[in-house]
């Protein structure tokens, strides 16, 4: 095939008895100047995962069930400190959405009074990563209701603030010595109707 012909074909050509002839579908069909070799532009697949996930999952479930082993006494000394100053139940209201959620505030009343937390603290047992010791730390009763707050939103409804959120409100209830739980999840829905 002349150089001109092979111009005309698109640089398509196929190789037959030694022959080349315009067009083709065989194996052997080649595109542009069958002599071209062209190197892989992409890189190696990476190496497999040296993490082994399983040991990851295993900690994190202990340092879980350690966290829950903490939270009953750390409720316990939140309604007794409650009761002490007075506070019947404590409000907190919370709202997320798109990745990202907070506790929108946190009330005292003293039945159907609002009140002021009083300017006390209380000890509060943690757990950090880093460390199997259990840390005794100082904080507010504002301080406390809010960090439990965090903790049965994660347990309840991890995920809580993710895509279109949630929101709620938790009520405190130092006289029966509970946490109730108000839930409201959003869902985005759509419909297609045909025509």
């Amino acid at each position: 095939m002349t150089p001109e012909r092979q111009r005309r074909a698109g640089g398509f050509c196929e190789l037959r008895r030694g022959k080349r002839v315009p067009g083709g579908s065989d194996p052997f069909t080649f595109f542009g100047d069958p002599m071209t070799h062209v190197e892989p532009t992409l890189q190696a697949p990476m190496p497999p995962s040296t993490i082994d996930f399983a040991a990851v999952f295993a900690a994190q479930a202990k340092q879980a069930a350690r966290e829950a082993e903490l939270r009953p006494a750390n409720k316990d000394r939140l309604f007794d400190a409650l009761i002490a100053a007075g506070i019947s139940h404590v409000t907190v209201t919370f709202d997320g959405e798109g990745d990202s959620g907070q506790i929108e505030s946190i009330a005292a009343w003293a039945g159907e009074t609002a009140v002021d937390f009083p300017a006390v603290e209380i000890p509060y047992a943690a757990i950090t990563w880093d460390s199997p010791e259990v840390e005794m730390r100082q904080l507010s009763l504002e301080d406390v209701v809010e960090q439990l707050a965090y903790d049965f939103l994660s347990d309840t409804h991890g995920g809580w603030e993710n895509n279109d959120g949630a929101y709620g409100e938790f009520c405190f209830d130092a006289s029966a010595r509970c946490i109730h739980l108000e839930f409201n999840e959003r869902v985005a829905s759509s419909l297609l109707e045909g025509r």
